[in-house]
């Protein structure tokens, strides 16, 4: 299978976005804390998994990883929103996370 890039799921986030322009608050860098704020919430939803069964089920259970991997999946969608809203692109993402990563690899 095909790796699933960042861009892929921006031009995706574009597309929702449109879509539902008239009922959600608009991609902008003044509701970008407003969509952190949502991400956030979607992280406790997979550490609510996680808590409440624990992770070896939640990994290997059908059900419970399947609800595991579609929280995921929320919350790479507001991190995509964030990035629309402050104008982040792919390649900006990818020199600063190959920044850290080798700055990291140096440590110790």
């Amino acid at each position: 299978m095909e790796d699933f890039s960042i861009n892929e799921m921006q031009k995706m986030q574009r597309s929702l976005q449109d879509k539902y322009k008239d009922r959600w608050e608009p991609i902008c860098p003044e509701t970008g804390q407003n969509k952190m704020l949502w991400m956030v919430g979607e992280i406790g939803e997979v550490i609510d998994i996680v808590k409440k069964h624990g992770a070896v089920n939640a990994l290997t259970q059908e059900e419970l990883r399947k609800d595991l991997v579609e929280e995921m999946a929320d919350v790479l969608m507001y991190y995509n929103d964030v990035m629309l809203c402050y104008g982040i692109t792919a390649d900006e993402l990818k020199q600063a996370y190959t920044g850290k990563f080798e700055k990291n690899m140096k440590r110790w």
